[in-house]
């Protein structure tokens, strides 16, 4: 019996509370930007998305949300879910009875890892659709950028309909919301290896950014994870 616990206890997913579920709620209350949701998400600095229903079954993404206060207080923001210039803009405004669903496509993941070992042990520990970090370092080397930030993040995530970005730092890992661009949940790790590939885990030798190179700074993984 006690073999069994053991086996039960060592078996659960490292990272079982750390991802947050899907929450589908509606508007309760409109103020101008200030939006009251019905049921709050589970964690402050959750984005999400507001869908309008249209009539006769017709619906569609009118607007992001970013959760401001465990009460369910919530501030609309610019963001959308793809820029086409053939598609029209739409300018539906948040209305009450919209619907909402906060961890909009929480299943895309991105790691950032330090080596290959500490991204299969992720990888490995929970079921998510993981977006290889080889996808992001080829968007940067793209986009004329040698470093990860905030807000190519934030471009990249739109583009490869990322909605969670996993960032290993030194002892623990963070989870940032690319589209809030807030960390919104974190959890220890141990057994990280004590220097990571810079700036992060892929299987590319390096980023060629196209513009200036960053030989005048140190060059350091866990310090540049730190800056995110």
């Amino acid at each position: 019996m006690r073999r069994f616990a053991l086996i039960t206890l060592f078996s659960i997913p490292l990272f079982a509370d750390f991802f947050p579920s899907a929450v589908h709620t509606t508007i309760k209350d409109v103020d101008q930007q200030h939006l009251k949701l019905q049921n709050a998400f589970p964690l402050d600095g959750m984005s999400g998305v507001v869908i309008h229903p249209y009539g006769k079954n017709a619906e569609a993404i009118t607007s992001y949300l970013v959760q401001t206060g465990k009460e369910g207080s919530a501030e609309a923001i610019a963001h959308s879910a793809i820029d086409h210039k053939k598609l029209p803009t739409i300018k539906t405004p948040v209305k009450r009875g919209d619907k909402v669903i906060g961890g909009y496509m929480y299943q895309n993941v991105l790691i950032l890892a330090p080596d290959a070992e500490t991204y299969t042990k992720i990888t490995k520990q929970y079921s998510k659709n993981w977006i290889h970090p080889d996808l992001y370092a080829l968007f940067l080397s793209t986009e004329g950028e040698s470093l990860p930030s905030r807000e190519n993040l934030s471009e990249f995530a739109k583009a490869y309909q990322v909605g969670l970005v996993l960032i290993v730092r030194s002892g623990t890992a963070v989870l940032l919301d690319p589209v809030s661009q807030k960390i919104i949940s974190q959890k220890k790790m141990e057994n990280l290896p004590q220097k990571g590939k810079f700036p992060f885990f892929s299987r590319l030798e390096k980023i060629e950014s196209g513009w200036f190179d960053t030989d005048n700074d140190v060059k350091d993984y866990y310090r540049t994870m730190e800056q995110l």
